[in-house]
């Protein structure tokens, strides 16, 4: 790539740009800026950006997803901005924009998709790409450069509050969907692709009692095998441009201070040469969190030696205080010109240098919203999980009442993630002054804007017969004690010849959010009395349908053992409503799966179906003494209005060699009615190993879709180097001896099983892990 990186010094290559910098400007490059640090009254004001922008920025901060701009509004800001940088800076050098974009872009009009957890729960990677694809789309529309997503954490503690941001608990599931992603938000040529920012590097979901950014316990081995995997998988298979580094202190050693978590592990031994910035305030955190450092100066020396480039979400400790840690000797004029040279190098890769601008008239046409909707449907319905139905699903369109009760039954809001637009305006308009963007923003025209989406009392409606009679009673809210609604609830669901409950979580950042950042469970119950408005209801012997939109499972037996049917909607995104009342009423087939175990009971956290053989199990009853040590769903579980037999498998080799591949195959039927999607699971067992391996492990696994009647025939072409590890030297070896195969619609429904031998002799180290078992459909 030919680029002239400053027309006004006519310099043209990062080095030479190196050389031509002040101070100032090298720090200015490594920091960033909130959009409402350039703006007074929600407006950019030419003396703030005169005054914060003089020498330059490195990043400016949620344009979008921090002010009341919609697009095209937000188009023309960033152009302003860039504008100032090319034209009133010395060196004319552009800035990166970032947004959130873990479930939509993080913007005013953007598409809410589902939230991540339900993203999983498709076993469709490719949805993960095309849903990255859209939201590329309308961040590129108002000029933003980088997405702050996806998280590959690998979750396993469901009181933690972000889980409803993750792909689950399972490595080889989280790789795939973190890879897709990447793929779908960096497009075909990063001119026109979006930054994607794998997180959080590298531990953050297992801290100590579910608390967000509480210290990490985690031994090297399970850190090799489970918790960089996907971090690896997305760094080599997909090209993954930026990582932002993790809160916690892992084993005693604070992550964004930490050379060998940041430079010698990820750079390397996992060969990133990418971006690394900072999550939001992590470098003073050092400081004033963890208080591994006395001063901002040394947290600032540490964070930069350690390997962390680029501040965010505002420049606060790299910039007088890492000035003064040079000035002190404790970090090297080298460290900054590294850091320097790689946000450099993006920059450039985003094709900044020629042309920083987006075209202000094509806004609205290149964010593609009517698309992005019809997409977010399509997701949204194969999100759901069916996770219990005693024949009462499908409904009957034609009921004469039906009473549709629950503080989510028609409440927009509680379908969006933690890290939507609808979130912020939550946030800030508890204090508006501290953003001044919203100092004086209009509420009442934001709000609608911002939580657009179809309720399921709104697709219930729209697909029932013109005949029924819908009783709609909200019972309770998400939170609190008050059971005021109660009566009126009751009334409905007693005249009614079904009712769907419709309850679960608020998901946001505030205290009266039930999940989501820094939102953490200590019970995994129903928040607030909603398990009582439940259990009054069913009290009342009428069939009950119960579906639950939230952003972590609850860990409800009762509930199991009571309502007829239950469905595990997640947080799935503006269209979800429409999604969940066709899954209700037949209009489409429910064949999500969990992506996640989950447990009858918070003391059996954490919970995960790849547990070691000595896992859970008590030695030698094996159960607690109050409950069952069983999940209550599995991992990969979930229900259909059809059924399907598995038959015939066929493994092609008895032994096998390193280098190898093994197919394994099986026919798959639908044997009802309906026509109907299943996910056809692999999973493998190493029995005996020098280090012991999880009882099982998902290797590969299909989404397919069958009609009644219909068989398909699934071959998976298993790399036999997919089931090395990391042994007791922590080096990837292949170990010969049997390996136990099974196939199954969920890890503990498990159909056909088989075996193969790898072959005999000495241990195999192996250079290169293999993450992707490729399977062909017959």
């Amino acid at each position: 790539m030919t680029v002239t990186l400053s027309t006004k010094l006519n310099i043209k290559n990062i080095s030479q740009l190196i050389r031509k910098m002040t101070l100032d400007e090298k720090l200015a490059q490594l920091g960033s800026c909130w959009i409402f640090e350039l703006q007074s009254k929600g407006t950019l004001d030419a003396d703030r950006m005169a005054g914060r922008l003089k020498d330059g920025i490195g990043q400016i901060t949620r344009l979008g997803g921090a002010s009341t701009m919609d697009p095209a509004s937000a188009a023309k800001a960033a152009n302003r901005i860039q504008k100032f940088l090319v034209d009133e800076t010395r060196l004319g050098i552009p800035a990166i924009v970032h947004e959130e974009s873990c479930s939509g872009a993080m913007v005013l009009g953007g598409t809410n998709f589902p939230q991540m957890l339900g993203l999983a729960s498709t076993f469709e990677p490719g949805l993960a790409r095309r849903m990255a694809d859209a939201i590329r789309r309308q961040l590129r529309a108002i000029g933003a450069h980088q997405g702050l997503a996806p998280v590959l954490d690998v979750s396993r503690d469901l009181r933690w509050g972000r889980v409803e941001e993750t792909f689950g608990e399972d490595p080889t599931l989280v790789g795939h969907f973190g890879c897709a992603y990447v793929r779908g938000l960096q497009g075909d040529s990063t001119l026109t692709g979006i930054l994607a920012t794998g997180k959080h590097f590298v531990g953050h979901s297992l801290s100590l009692g579910g608390l967000n950014c509480a210290p990490v316990q985690l031994g090297e081995r399970e850190l090799w095998n489970s918790f960089l995997s996907p971090f690896h998988a997305a760094i080599r298979d997909a090209d993954l441009a930026t990582i932002m580094c993790a809160y916690p202190e892992v084993d005693g050693e604070v992550v964004a201070a930490s050379h060998a978590y940041l430079t010698e592990i990820l750079r390397d031994k996992l060969g990133f040469d990418g971006l690394l910035v900072s999550d939001y305030n992590a470098v003073n955190m050092i400081h004033d969190y963890h208080f591994a450092a006395p001063d901002l100066p040394t947290a600032a020396a540490l964070a930069l030696h350690a390997g962390v480039d680029v501040e965010l979400p505002t420049t606060y400790c790299y910039g007088d205080p890492l000035r003064a840690a040079l000035e002190a000797g404790q970090i090297d004029i080298e460290c900054v010109d590294n850091a320097v040279a790689r946000h450099m190098k993006k920059k450039m890769e985003l094709g900044l240098f020629d042309n920083p601008y987006v075209d202000e008239g094509r806004v609205l046409e290149l964010f593609d919203a009517t698309a992005a909707e019809k997409l977010a449907y399509e997701i949204a319905a194969k999100t759901v999980v069916l996770l219990k139905n005693d024949g009462l699903l499908p409904l009957r369109k034609d009921l004469g009442t039906l009473a549709v009760i629950g503080p989510n039954a028609d409440n927009a809001r509680s379908q969006l993630s933690d890290y939507s637009y609808a979130s912020v305006l939550d946030r800030v308009r508890l204090d508006p002054a501290e953003n001044s963007s919203f100092v004086e923003a209009d509420w009442d025209s934001l709000t609608p804007l911002a939580t657009h989406a179809i309720t399921v009392l709104d697709g219930i409606r729209a697909v029932i017969s013109a005949r029924t009679n819908v009783l709609y009673a909200e019972g309770c809210k998400n939170l609190g004690n008050d059971r005021g609604g109660f009566d009126e609830a009751l009334a409905a669901a007693q005249q009614a010849e079904a009712v769907i409950l419709v309850l679960g979580d608020y998901s946001g950042l505030t205290v009266d959010s039930t999940t989501g950042e820094t939102r953490d469970s200590v019970d995994l119950k129903l928040p607030g009395v909603q398990g009582e408005l439940a259990q009054a209801v069913i009290a009342l012997g009428k069939p009950v349908a119960i579906v639950l939109v939230n952003g972590r499972p609850f860990a409800e037996p009762w509930l199991d053992e009571h309502a007829n049917a239950i469905l595990e909607a997640w947080l799935p995104g503006e269209q979800g409503g429409a999604a969940v009342a066709d899954i209700l009423f037949g209009r489409v087939n429910p064949g999500g799966k969990l992506p996640v175990s989950i447990p009858r009971h918070v003391g059996q956290s954490p919970i995960f179906y790849n547990h070691k053989p000595s896992g859970m199990h008590s030695n030698w009853h094996g159960d607690y003494v109050q409950e069952s040590a069983a999940p209550l769903y599995p991992f990969g579980h979930g229900l259909s209005y059809t059924k399907f037999e598995y038959r015939s498998l066929s493994i092609s080799q008895v032994r096998v060699n390193a280098g190898e591949t093994v197919m394994i195959s099986a026919e798959v039927q639908n044997i009802g009615k309906v026509s109907g999607d299943e996910v056809v699971q692999l999973y493998t067992k190493d029995p005996f190993a020098s280090s012991p391996r999880p009882v099982q492990e998902l290797r590969g696994y299909v989404r397919l879709t069958l009609q009644p009647g219909q068989t398909r025939r699934i071959a998976f072409h298993l790399p036999v180097n997919q089931l090395a590890f990391f042994g007791l030297n922590l080096e990837l070896v292949l170990e010969p001896g049997q390996i136990e195969v099974s196939l199954g619609s969920s890890s503990s429904d498990i159909r056909l099983r088989g075996e193969f031998e790898i072959g005999r002799g000495a241990v195999i180290p192996l250079e290169e892990r293999i993450f992707d078992c490729p399977v062909e459909v017959g």
